[in-house]
């Protein structure tokens, strides 16, 4: 059964600091990676779905992380889902919270574009945010094979087979 993508969530981006790109092309990289993953994983979306983007910078998400996950460091991307599924009456799906130093020292100890990156860290706290996880082999096997062939659909290698990433979010 082919799955059609009827929607793309709206995307609203929150400076809180760290040094990136402008808004447009952080929007237009997420738009990117979030219909493929969309289609892929065969997610349900609305039309008044909406996406948060936080661009942050280590101190807040290693805060951010020490707070909610026990974990007392800085990490590239945070989940936080907004409840359990859509509510027309709050159509926010979640937020994803970066940081700037993590994702730009990521990409380059891993010889990749800070774009190609970045996409690829949308699309694994896009999972994340309904329900995909990384906790068990197995989980992690779904949501690795999941991002593989959502990159691959974009062009970009496969981070865990090309370069092995270690995301923690």
């Amino acid at each position: 059964m082919t799955h059609k993508l009827l929607w793309l969530p709206d995307i609203e981006i929150v400076r809180i600091g760290g040094d990136w790109p402008d808004d447009a092309v952080i929007a237009e990289l997420a738009r990117r990676v979030i219909g493929p993953a969309i289609e892929v994983a065969e997610l349900d979306m609305h039309a008044e779905a909406e996406l948060c983007l936080v661009l942050s910078h280590d101190a807040h998400v290693r805060e951010l992380n020490r707070d909610f996950r026990g974990k007392d460091k800085p990490t590239d991307v945070l989940s936080f889902p907004a409840g359990d599924g859509f509510h027309p009456a709050d159509p926010l799906i979640g937020e994803l919270v970066f940081s700037a130093e993590t994702v730009a020292r990521d990409a380059a100890e891993d010889g990749r574009s800070f774009s190609d990156h970045f996409i690829h860290l949308v699309l694994h706290g896009f999972l994340h945010l309904f329900g995909y996880d990384h906790e068990t082999d197995e989980d992690a096997e779904v949501m690795e094979r999941l991002e593989a062939e959502v990159l691959s659909r974009l062009g970009i290698a496969d981070p865990y087979k090309d370069h092995p990433l270690a995301t923690e979010t």
